[in-house]
């Protein structure tokens, strides 16, 4: 198992440095929040060693969500990294099912993630992983208008509590800022180091996420929709699709259940933006 001490999230800093020499997010502090502090449980995952030197870790963070309506406890696949000498000898996928195990046995009931088109086969094909669709990518004007109460059929959506809501935005890299009005709470952070926001939305109705929220009652018009919604609830009257020779690489959401016997999640049911992954 990994573990959480100073040196070692050094250490898997100093690795992300050595495998991924242009991200500059992996830090002591970003590391400690998102393994250490997130309020669903600590971090579940593996680390591969060659006497002292880490040659591959890999990672997912517990989260709440709700499947077809019922609540449980799955994990956000997110870091994974191994050392330049070592690839190519399969230790990811080792460490990725030592982790499910892990999960399976601590009462998870699946993994979800999202996958760029270079590690999408590779999830599905060696994880066991269900490709459910691409990620809308949407660049567009003003508000959602997300309308939940029109969905037929929600299969996937986050729970989101005061707490958790509170430690996403607290991101050491990218804070996350919210805007409440009458119709919904709006949440933005930084996305593509040029000012565009990346942009979600949650309902009034939520009283858990009204506290302990970074407030911004400056909100661009102009905004980054990177996510999913149900069909049904969302027309994207004012946001426009981003051709996919634009987008640096098209995103999938991707699913496997830990659980026996259960129907794969069907396109058009899931709900979920930037807020549910740690992209931004």
């Amino acid at each position: 198992m990994i573990d959480f001490d100073k040196e070692s999230l050094n250490k898997y800093s100093n690795l992300f440095s050595e495998c991924f020499p242009d991200a500059s997010k992996f830090s002591f502090e970003y590391l400690k929040w998102l393994y250490c502090d997130n309020p669903n449980g600590r971090a579940i995952g593996f680390d591969a060693w060659d006497d002292d030197q880490l040659a591959a870790h890999y990672v997912c963070v517990p989260t709440r969500v709700k499947i077809r309506g019922r609540e449980c406890n799955v994990l956000l696949s997110l870091n994974t990294a191994t050392h330049p000498k070592y690839q190519g000898k399969g230790l990811f996928t080792k460490l990725a099912e030592m982790t499910y195990d892990a999960g399976a046995s601590k009462g998870f009931d699946g993994i979800y993630g999202v996958a760029n088109a270079n590690s999408t086969p590779g999830f599905v094909r060696k994880l066991g992983f269900q490709l459910i669709e691409p990620l809308e990518a949407r660049v567009g004007f003003g508000a959602l208008n997300i309308n939940m109460s029109n969905a037929s059929d929600i299969q996937f959506e986050r729970i989101w509590s005061e707490s958790s809501i509170s430690w996403r935005c607290n991101n050491p890299n990218n804070s996350v800022y919210s805007h409440e009005d009458e119709k919904s709470i709006k949440f933005s952070a930084s996305a593509m180091g040029n000012g565009l926001p990346v942009y979600a939305e949650l309902p009034k109705d939520c009283a858990q996420y009204k506290r302990n929220i970074k407030k911004n009652n400056i909100l661009s018009p102009i905004r980054l929709f990177i996510g999913l919604t149900p069909t049904g609830t969302c027309s994207f009257g004012s946001y426009f699709n981003i051709p996919q020779r634009f987008r640096p690489s098209p995103l999938n959401f991707i699913y496997r259940s830990l659980l026996q016997d259960v129907a794969p999640l069907e396109q058009g049911t899931i709900s979920f933006s930037f807020l549910d992954f740690d992209a931004y």
